[in-house]
């Protein structure tokens, strides 16, 4: 079975190394033989989480439909910057909103958890993300039940990370990527989506 991987990444910000990543980590997919859907959170813009907004107005419409795109893909790709050592207010606001749609006969957060997830990050200093990254695993696999595959990839010292095609430079990094690539094309054949 091919399978329907989802990428994006918790950055909008232009020249973002995450959207380098997560075009990056697109590419390889493909080449895994992978279908695969690359969005940007810019274009599902979200008003920031507040329980009285809900109440008094509903979920917004780009919530349900980042629902369905999770729904419709049998792994997702996350690429996640680093903020303060987490993860970006962006990202978090847009799990937050996800995971307040709860259908008929459906048990909370069961839309999380019917995909199998990957994570990497990258940022132009030392650590390369991980920090966001386990808080992002925290987030993910504690709060909402995700399954999350242990090979992570990280990317430090990003401005010297990809070269001018948006490759990666560096051998090691370049070796974790294909482990990753390889792992959850595996894994995510072997989803069954709703509707299959």
């Amino acid at each position: 079975m091919k399978p329907k991987i989802l990428v994006f990444s918790g950055s909008t910000r232009k020249g973002s190394y995450n959207k380098m990543l997560a075009k990056l980590v697109s590419k390889h997919l493909t080449h895994a033989k992978a279908d695969v859907t690359t969005i940007c959170l810019s274009d599902y813009p979200l008003p920031l989480y507040d329980g009285d907004l809900e109440e008094n107005v509903g979920i917004p419409e780009n919530v349900f439909k980042l629902r369905a795109l999770i729904e419709a893909h049998h792994g997702i790709f996350i690429a996640c910057p680093e903020y303060n050592s987490s993860i970006t207010p962006l990202l978090k606001n847009t799990l937050d909103w996800i995971s307040r749609i709860q259908l008929p006969d459906e048990e909370p957060l069961q839309v999380f958890q019917k995909s199998v997830y990957a994570v990497g990050g990258a940022t132009p200093g030392v650590y390369g993300s991980m920090r966001g990254l386990l808080h992002l695993r925290t987030v993910l696999e504690m709060s909402l039940g995700c399954l999350v595959l242990p090979e992570m990839i990280s990317i430090n010292f990003a401005a010297k990370a990809f070269d001018e095609n948006g490759d990666l430079t560096k051998a090691h990094h370049a070796k974790r990527m294909q482990k990753l690539v390889e792992r959850f094309v595996k894994e995510a054949s072997h989803v069954k989506l709703q509707d299959n």
